[in-house]
């Protein structure tokens, strides 16, 4: 790693270290002195400063330290895409807590394994899914709820018009002395913040969860000068070719509970002083409506939200001209994807890739035509090898390995999990290296070309599904002897998700709906397989282990036969 100067995308990058010894929401807080009066967030059509954004979050901030959340402690994110989201997210870094954001449909049964493995003590959520938190809050770690909804922060006449068209999703909230309300909380709190010290290298800045291959979701702790590196860095490379102070304007459609839309809302929004337009819910229309409204100019998907937009049949009637510079990344970018939208749009499609364990890895240049199947050049802070998988040897230049991924700023090791730590990472010449999963190729022009990624992983849609965890909660069914989940590719979905299930000997009447529905009642709707096949045996290794691949395989081609007829 370079300590003054690294040739990188034709540019010569600054590589400070102080730079990154400081807490996430630093550089925000600079930009939000600095473009105080320009736009910063919009949502459902209102519009907030940066003075006003930062104000909300200080707010919030203070809010938590009132209730008692203090240095050290966790804060759970249970809702979409919203300003109360960004709120909860910075708030909580700016008295030293962590916040953990998750899927906002995840099931009581997901949600009540994470809160306690998280140990949150506070959590936010929306009215709609504050049912699921109040049946489990008496078997979880937590001390109260922070209710709020998605018109929470909207002007009265947006939130009446909103209920007297039935536009706006409410649900029953139990008043309880554990119960908060957002609104209430930021309109009887302060501006005075606490004074904390934060140590970028040792402070949790947030607790991430990602699918784990023993069945359950393991939690990634993340400092903040892990961050900010990042950050920083995609800033930096990104310099010339996208604005700040509002030459830009960002749409934000991915969940933000996810390490890619969080990395890039700061990058090119938060910390460039661009303004960001989020999107609540993945709806075609409104998003095309957004883009010509806004006339949006950076744009960060997925293959399926890319192809959802190619296909939709309205596409034509709105003017997404504006759009400028387009980003890729949480699954492989299919080659027609990208020429059918440069063909629509005018507008290549760049790609990244990273993981949540050690943040954003690489990007594709900006400054040329990205390669087909290129996922670009790693960041100057994230040292990438391409080893062979058995040795852990690297291999040479355009042949197939393991990505390994190492960063100085990173934790390495996993929540409370040792055993998974210890498979995940892994000393190469006494260095520490988190090993993706992932398989790659580095091209002779240094770039990382993807070829294929883990047999537990399932990319559905662009979420990064455990095939483990599916198998756990069918395992958990009295029924079951044995169960083994792979991805079947689709073109419109990536993979859909098929369950295979060895039934024990005296069970009587189990159907394939049977145990859809009791996926259904444990795992969030894009975890449910889309059916379910009986057999007699799985293969196994001759230490007993699930051969997956050789399954996942096998699904590849009977997929590509039924193509080909």
């Amino acid at each position: 790693m370079p300590d003054s100067k690294e040739l990188i995308y034709g540019q010569v990058y600054e590589y400070e270290k102080t730079v990154y010894d400081e807490p996430v929401f630093a550089a925000i807080d600079r930009i939000c002195e600095k473009y105080s009066d320009r736009i910063a967030l919009v949502y459902l059509g209102k519009k907030w400063t940066f003075a006003e954004l930062k104000e909300l979050i200080d707010r919030f901030a203070n809010a938590l330290y009132t209730l008692g959340v203090s240095h050290g402690d966790r804060v759970m994110l249970y809702i979409p895409n919203s300003p109360q989201f960004i709120a909860g997210f910075f708030g909580s870094m700016k008295i030293g807590a962590a916040p953990v954001p998750v899927s906002p449909i995840y099931t009581p049964y997901e949600i009540e394994y994470l809160i306690n493995d998280a140990q949150a003590i506070y959590i936010l959520c929306q009215d709609t899914n504050f049912g699921y938190v109040k049946e489990v809050f008496p078997n979880t770690t937590l001390r109260g709820i922070i209710v709020t909804n998605y018109a929470d922060l909207l002007p009265w006449w947006k939130r009446a018009v909103g209920t007297i068209f039935d536009k706006i999703p409410h649900g029953v909230v139990e008043k309880d002395r554990n119960v908060h309300f957002f609104k209430d909380l930021i309109k009887e709190s302060s501006l005075q913040l606490p004074k904390v010290e934060i140590n970028p290298r040792a402070d949790l800045s947030r607790l991430l969860y990602t699918g784990g291959t023993t069945g359950f979701p393991k939690g990634v702790p993340t400092n903040h000068s892990a961050v900010v590196s990042f950050v920083s860095e995609i800033r930096q490379i990104s310099e010339g070719f996208v604005g700040d102070g509002g030459e830009d304007r960002f749409i934000m459609i991915n969940p933000l509970f996810h390490e890619m839309a969080q990395g890039m809302m700061m990058a090119w929004g938060l910390t460039k002083g661009n303004p960001i337009i989020l999107m609540p819910i993945p709806d075609v229309d409104a998003i095309l409506d957004t883009i010509q409204r806004y006339k949006v100019t950076l744009f960060l998907g997925v293959p399926t939200l890319y192809r959802m937009i190619l296909e939709h049949d309205r596409v034509d009637m709105y003017d997404c001209s504006s759009l400028r510079l387009c980003l890729c990344g949480a699954d492989k970018l299919p080659p027609e994807v990208n020429e059918r939208w440069k063909k629509k749009f005018g507008k290549s499609i760049f790609q990244c890739y990273g993981a949540t364990e050690v943040g954003f890895t690489s990007t594709s240049p900006f400054d040329k035509e990205p390669n087909p199947g290129s996922i670009g050049i790693p960041l100057p802070s994230r040292e990438v090898l391409i080893a062979d998988p058995d040795t852990l040897e690297p291999v040479p230049i355009n042949e197939v390995g393991e990505v390994l991924v190492r960063c100085e700023f990173t934790f390495k090791h996993y929540w409370n999990k040792p055993e998974e730590t210890a498979r995940s990472f892994i000393k190469v010449n006494g260095r520490i290296f988190y090993r993706t999963g992932d398989f790659a190729r580095r091209g002779e022009d240094g770039q990382l070309y993807f070829i294929d990624r883990s047999a537990d992983v399932i990319k559905y849609k662009g979420y990064r599904v455990s095939a483990s965890e599916i198998e756990a909660v069918l395992q958990d069914h009295p029924a079951v002897i044995a169960a083994c989940v792979v991805g079947v590719p689709d073109e419109k979905t990536g993979e859909r998700i098929k369950g295979i299930v060895v039934l024990k000997e005296d069970a009587r009447g189990v159907s394939s709906l049977d145990l859809l529905n009791w996926c259904r009642e444990r795992l969030a709707p894009y975890k449910v397989p889309k059916y379910i096949e009986f057999r007699d045996m799985l293969p196994k290794s001759k230490v007993g282990k699930l051969l997956r691949r050789e399954i996942r395989e096998e699904e590849r081609r009977k997929a590509k036969k039924k193509g080909e007829k």
